[in-house]
């Protein structure tokens, strides 16, 4: 049956579809198609073996949960581990300068914090000529990798435009693109709209951009102030976050396949039980898990899978995070 109008939007035959799922997964299983893997295992396990195309992941916490420097470091390390696979990272980085942002980079590489490497303190020798020369070669390799930053917030439409810019920059070269935000609330929205509208239409561009092509979006959102109240610190069964906790939250999980939350109960001042057992509210949530140096990333939304939290090390002072055992 053939399409005669122009207002028809276009539609195909479930046998298209069908055909198409089944290329995927005979793709899948020999490899021909794999996931960009990060250098947290059991992350993997639970994104599908990595980092997937035609997908968006939204990465949100409070501030200092870690989340801006979790995606920095996977910025990096999907070079690092997937040397096979042609892809390029093109990064709005609206929140922080971009060599702020290859700071961190050093900082994690050489296990000296971002004070140190940037300290004019005439005193106190933090970084020598040896360390100096170090840090050119780690620079050396950075500066191969595909990454391009944008540094100047835009509007919603200027993000679109400049997607689709290097969407078919990519296409031509027969390569992936991932697109990394950071983060949602810096975005400009058309005169007149609220923060919540802007968001919902950035949502909106995100679930077309993602389709097109070999794209994977990852966003780094907000979470409500609600979640840092003294009622939820001191009730042990309110610590988790909730979906009502991320700013936008019905725009969000709409457009989102994966919702994951970084959080550092410590920051609020809960107590790690192992310190205080006599305090009926120590400890992170209903059972009671440790607090001191721990991250825990919550998976909200698993499109193909199911919820589920990790533990790791909170190594942030070299902008670091670390696995430790799997929380169910």
């Amino acid at each position: 049956m053939a399409q005669k109008s122009s207002k028809i939007l276009p539609y195909k035959h479930i046998k298209e579809p069908t055909d198409e799922v089944l290329q995927y997964i005979d793709n899948r299983r020999k490899g021909v198609v794999k996931s960009l893997r990060t250098r947290w295992s059991k992350f993997n396990r639970q994104c599908m073996g990595g980092i997937e195309p035609n997908t968006i992941y939204t990465i949100a916490g409070i501030s200092g949960s870690g989340k801006s420097s979790f995606v920095n470091s996977l910025e990096t390390d999907l070079f690092d581990l997937n040397y096979d696979q042609k892809f390029i990272v093109l990064s709005f980085n609206f929140e922080m300068l971009a060599y702020k942002q290859v700071g961190r980079k050093l900082s994690y590489r050489t296990k000296k914090t971002t004070s140190e490497l940037y300290t004019s303190d005439n005193d106190v020798e933090t970084v020598n000529d040896n360390d100096f020369e170090i840090l050119q070669k780690h620079s050396e390799r950075l500066k191969k990798y595909p990454i391009y930053y944008v540094d100047r917030p835009g509007t919603i439409e200027e993000i679109h435009h400049t997607i689709e810019y290097w969407q078919k920059f990519a296409q031509q070269g027969d390569k992936w693109l991932v697109v990394i935000l950071d983060h949602t609330l810096l975005t400009r929205g058309a005169a007149g709209k609220s923060e919540r509208e802007a968001l919902y239409d950035l949502q909106r561009v995100f679930m077309e951009t993602k389709k097109n092509g070999m794209t994977t979006i990852i966003q780094i959102s907000q979470m409500n102030r609600d979640i840092e109240s003294v009622e939820r610190i001191n009730n042990r069964s309110m610590h988790y976050p909730m979906r009502r906790d991320l700013f936008g939250s019905d725009s969000v999980f709409q457009a989102s396949d994966y919702v994951i939350v970084l959080h550092r109960p410590e920051t609020l001042g809960i107590a790690d039980p192992e310190e205080d057992m006599t305090n009926p509210s120590s400890g992170y949530g209903p059972k009671r898990l440790p607090v001191k140096d721990r991250i825990y990333i919550h998976f909200l939304k698993v499109r193909e899978g199911e919820p589920k939290i990790l533990s790791f090390f909170n190594n942030l002072k070299y902008n670091s995070i670390e696995e430790t055992t799997i929380v169910k």
